[in-house]
Order: structure tokens, then C-alpha cells, then sequence
């Protein structure tokens, strides 16, 4: 899923930064930009999910609650930071032209961040003050609760609830406003973007129970129509005449919309799971997961050979077809980077090659010592 994820970002972002003004009003654009709207939701949702395995885990070898949301909200922290320094190296690549108030842009990293931060904190609260029987039943029903609280408020948070109050710098870890005077929504402020976290969590838990665990097929069977019964529901909501909000934004803020998106992360779980299982998973060699186990080195290279001055196209002049193949080079360089990554620094094949330098500072070998 993390795999697919990368795929739809890197076409994506190709798309929107190479093809002219002419292929930018074709229907194959707005498709291209539409399965733009799952990357964002498929990385916060896995997030969530792994949030649940390593809390589950850590419980498992009886830590207390403290020590567990330690470790979650510190790695929380660390991708946050990870964030912030991918603003600072872009501000830096763009010395120049780029406004200073891009540093403090909330990309899709800092909202990951964030997201792992509060998960850690309900999972302490949970964990703190509840039974340890039931716990992960109301960690379960808590995470999925906060992901509807957090879809639910979105709307007033962005038009009459605005916390216009706070300085942009934070107000726009809210809603987006960054320093421009209105939301906006090409940022990733909390809501709505966090909810993704917590249903992942919810959804992550759920799988770890113990019903779920005997019975995996049938477990992700039921995730895969509940996600399916959950987009035909927001359908027949956002079609009804009246709605709860006196302004109704469907594709940035609507809880409807959510919905949906939330319904088809469910049915990709179900898909990938049977993919991975009986289907091409099977085969041997996968790209996708061999691009999910770096996603983050990907996201970050690829954004300067596509955004960057570093981009191998001129931006917004091509057509679709040459885009094409530029998505095509991107991708084929992302997965050599990637398996570069795991198959030789990761398996130590970097240290075994690096070891065959001279090092003066080291004395020479003598036979017989190793």
C-alpha cells in the first residue's frame, strides 16, 4: 500500500509540474490530479496502522504507558523534524525566489509527524486509565471516534470556527491558512488530515485482535465492505438536499468526502491483502513493496527531479505523452534508488565495499588475524 502510494504521488506531482496549459485542461488531467487525492491519505493511513502494531507490541512485552507513548511520540517527533528539514533544505535549493514563509509550510511530513505525536498521546491517556482487558477494544473505538470528531470539525475550523486568534505560523497547523489570509487547500493541516491517522489506528487495531488474527481473510473481507458500504453511504449524504454546515466544501472539508476516501483506503487494504496473498504478490520481486520500504528517501528525492531546478522536463510546457515518459524515468530511478538503499547500504554491502578502501588511520592487516 505504501508502494502504491509513491506511485500515485509520483504521477501525481509529474502531471502537475510538467505538462503545458493546453494538456492541463484535458480529461486526463483531472483523473491524474483526482488519484492525486489518495497518496496524503494512504501514507497517514498506514501510519496509523503501524502506530497500532508497535503499541500492541511494546504492551506485549509489558512496558508501561509512559514508556510506550515515549516511543511513539518521540518517532513522531522525529519525522516531524525530518519535515522541517526538508523545508529548510528546499528554502535553501530555492535560495532566492523562494519567500522565507516557506519554511514554515505544513507539507505531508510534518502532518505525519503531528499525527504520530497525538496517537501517541491517546494511546497513553487510553492505556493510562483503562482496564487492561478491554483496552484495546476502547483504544480501537476511541481512534476511530477521534477520526470522525476530527472530519466533523474540519468545516467550522476552516470558515466560522477559524482560530484567527493565533499567530498564522500556528493557526495554519489547524487549517491550512499558512500566512495568506484563507485556507488552503494544497497544505496539510490537522484537520482534516489527521483523521486518516486515527482511522488507520482504529483499523490497525481491529486487525490485531484476537478474533481478527484467527480469522485474517474474513477480517480484511469485512474491512473491504465496510470501505465500500462507507462510500455508497457519503454518496447518498452528499446528495441530499440540506446539509448540516452553512458552508459545504465537498473536496476539501466535507466530512462526506472523507467518507469516501476512507471507504476506498479500506478497499485497498482489502485488495492489497488478496494481492499480496493469492495474486502477483506471490511472483517473486514487487516493485510497489520494494518502493514502500523507503518511501520517505523517494518522496524526498523525487520532488527535486520534479519540482526542483533540478527537474529533467521543463515545467508546465509538454504534453501528456512526453510526461508520460518522464513519469516513467522517474519511477524506474526511484526503484533503483530504492533497491540501492535496501539490497547495499541497507544488507551492509555498502560497508563490505567501503572495507576494501584504504584507510590510513588504520594499521595494515597482518596474516592470520582474520
Amino acid at each position: 500500500m505504501r508502494g502504491l502510494a509513491c506511485v500515485l504521488m509520483f504521477q501525481t506531482h509529474c502531471y502537475d509540474s510538467w505538462l503545458s496549459a493546453a494538456a492541463r485542461k484535458t480529461t486526463f488531467f483531472m483523473w491524474s490530479q483526482l488519484g492525486g487525492t489518495l497518496p496524503a491519505p494512504l501514507f497517514l493511513f498506514l501510519a496509523g496502522i503501524s502506530i497500532a502494531l508497535v503499541t500492541e507490541k511494546l504492551r506485549q512485552k509489558s512496558l508501561t504507558p509512559n514508556a510506550i507513548a515515549c516511543t511513539t511520540i518521540r518517532r513522531g517527533a522525529e519525522i516531524l523534524g525530518l519535515g522541517l528539514l526538508f523545508r529548510l533544505q528546499e528554502y535553501v535549493i530555492a535560495w532566492g525566489w523562494a519567500p522565507w514563509s516557506d519554511l514554515l509550510r505544513v507539507d505531508i511530513l510534518n502532518t505525519i509527524g503531528l499525527s504520530m505525536m497525538l496517537m501517541g498521546s491517546v494511546c497513553w491517556f487510553v492505556l493510562r486509565f483503562s482496564s487492561a482487558s478491554a483496552v484495546r477494544q476502547i483504544l480501537g473505538v476511541t481512534a476511530g471516534g477521534t477520526a470522525l470528531l476530527i472530519s466533523l470539525l474540519t468545516p467550522p475550523l476552516w470558515t466560522t470556527w477559524r482560530p484567527q486568534w493565533l499567530p498564522w505560523a500556528i493557526e495554519t497547523y489547524i487549517d491550512g491558512v499558512h500566512n495568506l489570509g484563507q485556507p488552503q487547500p494544497w497544505l496539510f493541516p490537522i484537520f482534516p488530515w489527521t483523521a486518516f491517522a486515527f482511522a488507520g489506528l482504529a483499523v490497525g487495531l481491529f486487525l490485531l485482535s484476537d478474533w481478527a488474527r484467527k480469522r485474517e481473510g474474513a477480517a480484511l473481507g469485512i474491512a473491504g465492505v465496510t470501505g465500500v458500504s462507507l462510500i455508497f453511504s457519503a454518496k447518498w449524504m452528499d446528495a441530499r438536499p440540506r446539509q448540516i454546515y452553512s458552508v459545504y466544501d465537498f473536496w476539501h472539508t466535507s466530512p462526506n468526502f472523507f467518507l469516501i476516501r476512507a471507504g476506498l483506503l479500506l478497499a485497498i487494504l482489502a485488495l492489497t491483502y488478496g494481492w499480496c496473498r493469492w495474486g502477483a504478490g506471490q511472483w517473486g520481486f514487487s516493485p510497489l513493496i520494494q518502493l514502500g520500504q523507503t518511501s520517505l528517501l523517494v518522496y524526498w528525492v523525487h520532488l527535486e527531479f520534479v519540482y526542483g531546478r533540478l527537474s529533467i522536463l521543463p515545467k508546465h510546457a509538454v504534453n501528456i505523452r512526453t510526461a508520460s515518459f518522464g513519469l516513467l524515468a522517474i519511477f524506474l530511478a526511484m526503484l533503483l534508488l530504492s533497491m540501492f538503499r535496501t539490497q547495499v547500504i541497507g544488507r551492509g554491502g555498502w560497508t563490505r565495499w567501503s572495507a576494501r578502501l584504504p584507510d590510513p588511520s588504520m594499521p595494515k592487516p597482518q596474516l592470520g588475524r582474520g
